[in-house]
């Protein structure tokens, strides 16, 4: 039987915003998965019930650590810069409101206008990038930043830091294996910046050789899976790890905004799009086994994606 046993995160202050990173909920998919036998189960971890609303929590919050423990960071005279498009930026704003730490952040003029209100709201000092470009833009934009103002900014570089997938190495990965009592076969995640897959996969591949990776990208570089990168075409986080996926997924825009819809209407669970990715890789993968427990990671709610068409005008209201 699987168990919900709340594992000890990295960030340990009793009653502290902090602490309410990670130990998110393991939720089986059930209605979605009726045509599966009853051998295989499919489970996702809930990261939209980490204090920002999203699985950066883990990430952002552990370079925030490492940058002000090895003394890179000085918040009494440098700011935070990075690049994102959202929800990164959502959590450097949350923890560096809640330090005060000055966050600034390089972010595509076409993020959710939904993102960019609670970016504002937080604080953040926003600099918009080319659409056109996309994450790299932004990225650019911050390096450009960064090495033209080093006294007043430490750069975080998301893409590039090892605290990012350590955050998941050391917390997400644990939980799962908790959560499942050592019984998870199947690790399934987004590429973005690639830390949740990069570190998920290698504990689990410590804790056990035999349990697969699978990464899910979009299938062409134009595509409308936010948060998520097409690797071939957009410039290569450092930290992604080529070697550790046992396989990879190409994921189409419209099935994975069909999922998210789905994931609404038939397990109650108002997720963002690159959750509905995420929900089909599984499914995916799920379909081609005779018995395990698929695990991946819905990383956000679908709060701050209101404004996206895809709600309803493909499919219409039921």
């Amino acid at each position: 039987m699987l168990t919900q046993t709340k594992i000890k995160f990295l960030y340990t202050e009793p009653d502290s915003l902090e602490s309410r990173v990670g130990n998110t909920p393991l939720i089986r998919l059930k209605r979605i998965t009726n045509d599966l036998p009853s051998s295989v189960q499919v489970f996702a971890k809930a990261e939209w019930c980490n204090p920002s609303g999203s699985v950066k929590d883990r990430p952002a919050l552990n370079i925030i650590h490492d940058a002000l423990n090895s003394g890179r960071l000085d918040p009494s005279r440098q700011r935070l810069l990075d690049s994102t498009s959202g929800n990164m930026g959502i959590a450097y704003a949350t923890f560096g409101a809640a330090r005060g730490i000055g966050i600034t952040l390089a972010v595509p003029a076409n993020a959710s206008p939904e993102r960019l209100s609670i970016l504002k709201t937080l604080g953040a000092e926003l600099i918009l990038t080319d659409p056109l470009e996309g994450s790299d833009g932004a990225i650019l934009e911050a390096r450009r930043l960064a090495q033209e103002n080093p006294q007043r900014y430490y750069y975080a570089n998301q893409y590039n830091n090892p605290a990012n997938w350590q955050a998941h190495y050391n917390g997400t990965a644990p939980e799962i294996i908790e959560q499942t009592d050592g019984q998870v076969t199947h690790f399934v995640a987004g590429l973005g910046t690639s830390g949740t897959f990069t570190g998920n996969g290698r504990r689990l591949k410590e804790f056990d050789p035999n349990i697969q990776l699978i990464s899910a990208q979009p299938d062409d570089s134009f595509h409308g899976l936010e948060g998520l990168k097409h690797i071939p075409t957009a410039i290569k986080p450092a930290i992604y790890d080529e070697t550790l996926a046992d396989d990879n997924l190409d994921i189409n825009t419209e099935e994975a905004q069909a999922m998210t819809l789905r994931l609404a209407r038939d397990e109650g669970l108002f997720v963002g799009i690159s959750s509905g990715a995420a929900a089909v890789a599984a499914l995916t993968v799920a379909r081609t086994l005779d018995s395990g427990v698929v695990v991946t990671v819905f990383p956000d709610a679908g709060f701050k994606y209101l404004s996206e068409r895809f709600w309803t005008h493909s499919q219409g209201e039921k």
